[in-house]
């Protein structure tokens, strides 16, 4: 009898062994409890439930690093909606992938919401950092992915950007504090369009590109060589984007550039439709047509809440435009673009779309080309 319950114990331990530490996949017949793992083919990246730091009761499923810096956190699934205990489980249905409470409950409190329903569905997590869904027999085919759908860290390989043929609208929003990942600052397209050349190299580690396409508008940032160190971009939750490399002397990330040169550079700070000038005291000012929303909060120097219209525009009135030169694009996840049409095209565009608020060149160069305005939200 003693013998017995030792090979049964054995015969359990080493089943929960090989499951943590052999599979990069999820298949329709599996489950990931909390306390399990999925861990990449070469062990770059690990899944499953977690705790930040600070907030032990309050479980999240999330991928982070495996081999280095075991417990930096990469993505977040249910960053809203935290589990109170240890019983969520992770399974893959045939529309995606399901974060439930628990075992037997149908509760669930995050799902990838796949676009399309696959015969052979399974879930597997890639050396890259990317989380993908697809059917068993269609290796590179993803119905879904994690890339698609960042939150506050930006890896090689990821576009930030858009794809007008898929739908996928890629930015970023930072963690709200270091133990809550529920979404706070947003980093828009435009905030790095600015300061990216078409292609740039920094010290032989990666290289950086900004594309603009008929179809895609994004920016990349790959690893030259296989042996570069280990490169990530966060968005802390004070909404500052930071570059970081992988100290393999120290076993720690080493700032290595903060891509906000100025406090003009801090996402929001004058709020909306308000415009920041780091060469004025105090920085904010509403623009032409506005005023402060919250004229105490101004005086105060809080910015945030924005500046209203003081006339309200009547579409097809008679509007027109106030000129701005040497400022960044605002917040681009509500705008149009077309890369053919010239200024005179897109300016006569915006004035009969009455959702049109503001037009651009997209690239300012040569004369100036393409057509970007942005939409009431």
């Amino acid at each position: 009898m003693e013998g017995t319950a030792i090979i049964l114990f054995c015969s359990c331990l080493l089943s929960v062994l090989v499951f943590n530490s052999a599979e990069d996949t999820i298949s329709a017949n599996q489950t990931i409890s909390d306390g399990q793992t999925i861990v990449s083919a070469r062990g770059e990246f690990e899944m499953g439930f977690f705790s930040p730091k600070g907030n032990p009761k309050k479980r999240y499923f999330g991928i982070w690093y495996k081999k280095i810096s075991n417990g930096t956190v990469v993505w977040v699934a249910n960053r809203e909606t935290p589990i109170a205990n240890t019983s969520g489980i992770i399974k893959v249905s045939s529309m995606g992938i399901v974060v439930s409470t628990n075992q037997s409950s149908n509760t669930r409190i995050w799902s990838s919401n796949s676009s399309r329903s696959v015969k052979n569905p399974v879930a597997q997590l890639l050396d890259t950092g990317n989380l993908v869904f697809r059917d068993e027999n269609e290796k590179e085919n993803y119905v879904w992915q994690s890339f698609d759908h960042p939150v506050d860290t930006f890896l090689p390989g990821m576009k930030f950007g858009y794809d007008l043929v898929t739908g996928a609208d890629r930015y970023f929003l930072s963690w709200k504090s270091d133990d809550d990942p529920a979404p706070e600052m947003h980093l828009g397209l435009a905030q790095d369009i600015a300061t990216i050349d078409s292609v740039r190299e920094y010290n032989g580690i990666y290289r950086e590109r900004f594309v603009i396409t008929e179809t895609a508008a994004y920016y990349v940032f790959e690893l030259l060589i296989t042996e570069s160190p280990i490169a990530k971009l966060t968005l802390t939750p004070g909404g500052i984007p930071t570059r970081y490399i992988w100290n393999t002397e120290y076993h720690d990330w080493t700032q290595y550039k903060i891509l906000q040169e100025s406090d003009c550079d801090r996402y929001g700070i004058c709020g909306t439709n308000g415009v920041c000038n780091i060469n004025k005291s105090p920085r904010c000012e509403c623009m032409d047509g506005f005023d402060p929303k919250i004229p105490e909060d101004w005086a105060k120097a809080n910015w945030s809440n924005g500046c209203s219209r003081n006339v309200q525009l009547e579409c097809g009135n008679g509007e027109g435009f106030v000129n701005y030169s040497g400022v960044k694009l605002p917040d681009t996840r509500w705008s149009w673009y077309n890369m053919s049409m010239s200024l005179v095209e897109c300016k006569d565009k915006c004035l009969k779309d009455c959702n049109c608020t503001a037009y651009s060149n997209i690239d300012t160069s040569n004369g100036g080309s393409g057509c970007y305005y942005g939409l009431v939200t």
